[in-house]
């Protein structure tokens, strides 16, 4: 019986995922399909249902459920389950719920593939405390990354996020511009600079030196307003794409238990965006 996978957000229609794991099942000649699906924030309890009752045999979860879908899961990865936040979800063969969280991981394959492995001791700022920020953060910690801040537009969620880290420091948007020189790693992962997003950048990078690495996780645009100005200022860029192909990576495997070829594909999103994913 053919199996069936979806991706569920708000909004949705941006999202690569589709192409990207069809594209997957055709070369590992797996007989699975992967759709779209827009679910609103109200509407979440009624398409974990919909998903279960339809024969879904997992899903990915992004903005803004990716912390909201924890209630309705039977399980949760410990990793997971600290980050207080998931974006894969495996149906077990009782029709149990597992939640797994592969943002965390994706974002540190890429950002030690683009820019080398031996980045575990500078100064890294994080941009965000949603749970794209929650899972990065413990990433970065349990690989061995020891400098690390927080800063957010609500102070309290930064914090929040630290305490639960139990380490590092948070910031206010205010204060992490004033100190930007001082961050070697810099890690933008709010929605602002979605196709689909009206919002504004969270703050400016007047004060980013030439040597910072400069991430951000939207990956479409492949260049966000906030790389462009980290490029203006000389910053190596990252781009979303490395770490969307490769959390990608990681939910297929636990799927199906067979390892996608994430270099090529990496090529392939960043020739249908139209760039890049890293700029050295």
């Amino acid at each position: 019986m053919k199996k069936w996978y979806a991706v569920i957000g708000d909004p949705i229609s941006h999202s690569m995922s589709p192409s990207m794991h069809s594209q997957w099942f055709s070369e590992l000649t797996i007989d699975a399909t992967y759709i779209p699906v827009h679910v609103k924030k109200e509407k979440l309890a009624d398409a974990v249902e919909s998903l279960k009752s339809l024969g879904a045999s997992g899903w990915n979860v992004t903005i803004p459920h990716k912390e909201a879908i924890l209630p309705f899961l039977d399980h949760i990865d410990s990793s997971a389950e600290i980050m207080g936040a998931v974006n894969t979800i495996v149906v077990e063969e009782n029709g149990t719920l597992t939640g797994y969280n592969t943002d965390g991981n994706g974002f540190v394959n890429s950002l030690e593939e683009a820019m080398g492995s031996n980045l575990q001791e500078l100064p890294i700022l994080i941009i965000g405390a949603g749970g794209a920020a929650r899972g990065i953060a413990f990433a970065l910690k349990e690989r061995g990354y020891v400098n690390l801040a927080c800063a957010n537009r609500s102070f309290s969620n930064a914090q929040r996020l630290i305490d639960d880290l139990k380490s590092g420091r948070a910031l206010s948007l205010e204060q992490a511009e004033t100190e930007l020189a001082d961050f070697q790693i810099i890690i933008q992962t709010t929605p602002a600079g979605m196709i689909t997003s009206n919002v504004d950048m969270p703050l400016s990078l007047k004060n980013v030196t030439s040597s910072a690495i400069v991430a951000d996780i939207v990956y479409n645009p492949i260049l966000t307003p906030f790389l462009a100005e980290a490029k203006d200022r000389g910053a190596r860029c990252l781009n979303g794409v490395g770490m969307f192909v490769h959390q990608g990576a990681l939910s297929f495997h636990k799927w199906t238990n067979r390892k996608p070829d994430t270099k090529q594909t990496i090529e392939q999103v960043e020739q249908l965006l139209g760039g890049p994913h890293v700029n050295r």
